[in-house]
């Protein structure tokens, strides 16, 4: 099965973005003694960024979604 594109490029920025951010709280969450929470954020987070760095998303693949535009999907 080959892995097509299926997030776009503001899909991508916001999954960045938003991947980031988690991985911050994470660790700030981490260093205030609540580790479940930073755990859950920070995997989240890599989540996250793995997926807008190969433009590939699993769910979005299972549900038949793509947010590239119609030439690239």
């Amino acid at each position: 099965m080959a892995l097509t594109s299926n997030v776009g490029r503001t899909d991508r920025l916001a999954r960045g973005v938003l991947g980031t951010v988690l991985l911050v709280a994470a660790a700030l969450t981490f260093s205030s003694g609540s580790t479940a929470i930073a755990a859950v954020a920070g995997i989240a987070g890599v989540v996250l960024i793995v997926t807008a760095a190969t433009q590939f998303c699993g769910l979005y693949a299972v549900l038949g979604m793509s947010t590239c535009p119609a030439d690239r999907a």
